[in-house]
């Protein structure tokens, strides 16, 4: 899995997961924060939600038209200050009026602004590792790895972000509204850890960086020549992709929104037993060890490293086994907390996606990659499937008075939390077959002179998606709770057909 790989790709790949952690950190908690700190309704912060992710995912376009001009390496350093800063405004608890509110709106700018020219030129350098002719054959692998690390990052921001909070109220005292700004302020220390890494390993990749006439000269050697016609069709190609992946991030990124307001309002807020140990990600990276050690003893050539990874395994499993029976009593759930079961699928699965499209490349059956993003939005219809069937029966979601005479969701239902825990692991699946395919797939067919600009264009695609997440919050409360989720159903459906019409002029480009 990790044989043959660049060196560069590990230092990329660590420097964008400590970026990703503080970002997720952040929007695990965001869209609750809103409704908490400023009163607001489920369908404003909707809006607010979804255009700051539109704006995230947007603005990489201009950061990649930028890169074209200025060097790809240049814009990420820029971006992280950028996004340093937008973070540092947020992190600062300023109450709820419309001053607050403008501050925080703001700050939103600097994050959108920052990642739009840090995100979409990282993953560009790492398409430009695989321009090299002995590591061609690795790409689809590589981003598979890179994809891997964003979700370790991931994985730990929703009990970041918790316990950040719950440790600013109870033990110095901040009111619970006041106490959200601490989670923001992760984002801040991990950039810090970002650039650093960035900066320590920057050889390993400085040849993918462009902006200097030695870089870009190096970059183009290479680059294939292509007739106005071929790039013509390469760029059809993938606006075609990208106007698909938009319906598949409408649907996804209801994690944040839809998706959080029903485990907060509709599932159960407690678990016992084995149940609860799938909410203390520690246990979660104990199954990660174990499924990795698993594919090292079974592929791994010397004896040593066999022994290595049985023992982890042998010992991953002694102390889940103590834990479990050691525990005592139920545990409870917050809301948040659902968002980590989303990067840990991505973590513990990637490497058996790759194993399956290994052993399916070796036998001439694997699928192109147009085709696998078409499959991946058929698997998201099915979790949304699966929400609709089990939403039939459910009350309308309503809401309370607050304590300060606000309006406040309430919790009318508890549902097991098992239900979202299988939507997560559907959804994943889907997004291990559109996502790090998708960026793969515009690395190796975008024309060489509009490399950034087109990785921009999937971002752009992304955040038109993103910004329709806002359906979410405008169904939320006003339409029975299957119907909302028969919306997501439905694109996802839509846009699978449409992919599967456009396959044979998708592939002629692949």
């Amino acid at each position: 899995m990790f044989e043959g790989q660049p060196k560069g790709l590990y230092a990329l790949a660590l420097a964008n997961t400590g970026e990703r952690f503080g970002y997720y950190t952040m929007l695990a908690v965001f869209a609750l924060f809103l409704r908490a700190n400023y009163g607001l309704s489920p369908a404003m912060a909707g809006i607010i939600y979804s255009s700051f992710l539109m704006l995230v995912y947007f603005l990489p376009i201009v950061g990649g038209a930028l890169a074209d001009k200025f060097g790809f390496g240049r814009m990420v350093t820029i971006g992280i200050l950028i996004m340093f800063a937008g973070y540092l405004l947020l992190s600062v608890p300023l109450g709820g009026d419309s001053v607050a509110l403008v501050v925080m709106l703001g700050a939103l700018l600097l994050i959108g602004f920052g990642t739009g020219l840090f995100k979409g030129n990282l993953q560009v350098m790492v398409g430009n590792l695989y321009d090299d002719a002995q590591y061609a054959d690795k790409r689809d692998a590589g981003f598979s790895i890179f994809y891997m690390a964003i979700n370790i990052g991931a994985l730990f921001a929703p009990t970041a972000a918790i316990k950040i909070k719950e440790y600013a109220e109870q033990s110095l005292g901040y009111s619970s509204n006041d106490a959200y700004h601490f989670s923001f302020a992760v984002a801040c220390a991990s950039l810090i850890l970002s650039i650093a890494i960035y900066y320590l390993f920057r050889s390993t990749f400085r040849h993918t960086e462009g902006g200097t006439k030695k870089a870009d000269a190096k970059a183009e050697e290479p680059a294939e020549e292509l007739s106005k016609e071929e790039t013509k069709q390469r760029i059809i190609a993938l606006c075609l992709v990208f106007a698909v992946v938009i319906f598949f991030w409408m649907a996804f990124h209801q994690n944040g929104l839809s998706l959080t307001y029903f485990a907060d309002e509709f599932t159960a807020q407690s678990a016992e037993g084995l149940q609860s140990m799938v909410f203390d990600v520690w246990n979660l990276v104990l199954v990660i060890l174990i499924v990795y050690a698993g594919f090292s003893l079974f592929q791994s050539k010397t004896a040593k490293v066999k022994g290595i990874s049985a023992a982890v395994i042998v010992a991953a499993i002694a102390l889940l086994v103590y834990k479990y029976a050691t525990l005592e009593g139920s545990v409870s759930i917050s809301a948040p907390i659902f968002q980590h079961f989303n990067p840990f699928y991505v973590v513990a699965l990637t490497p058996v996606s790759m194993a399956i499209f290994a052993s399916l490349a070796a036998k001439g059956k694997e699928p192109s990659a147009p085709r696998k993003i078409a499959y991946g939005m058929i698997v998201a219809a099915i979790a949304y499937a699966l929400m609709l069937i089990f939403s039939f029966g459910l009350p309308m979601p309503q809401t309370t008075i607050g304590a300060d005479g606000e309006q406040v969701a309430a919790h009318v239902a508890d549902v097991t939390p098992n239900l979202l825990i299988g939507t997560y692991l559907i959804l994943t699946f889907g997004e291990l077959l559109l996502s790090p395919m998708g960026i793969a797939f515009v690395s190796k067919v975008a024309p060489p002179k509009y490399k950034g600009m087109m990785m921009g264009g999937w971002f752009v695609a992304t955040g038109i998606g993103n910004l329709l997440v806002v359906v979410g919050g405008l169904l939320w409360g006003a339409v029975p709770l299957w119907v909302v989720w028969s919306v997501f159903l439905a694109v996802c459906l839509v846009a699978a057909v449409f992919m599967f019409a456009m396959m044979k002029r998708l592939e002629k480009v692949c």
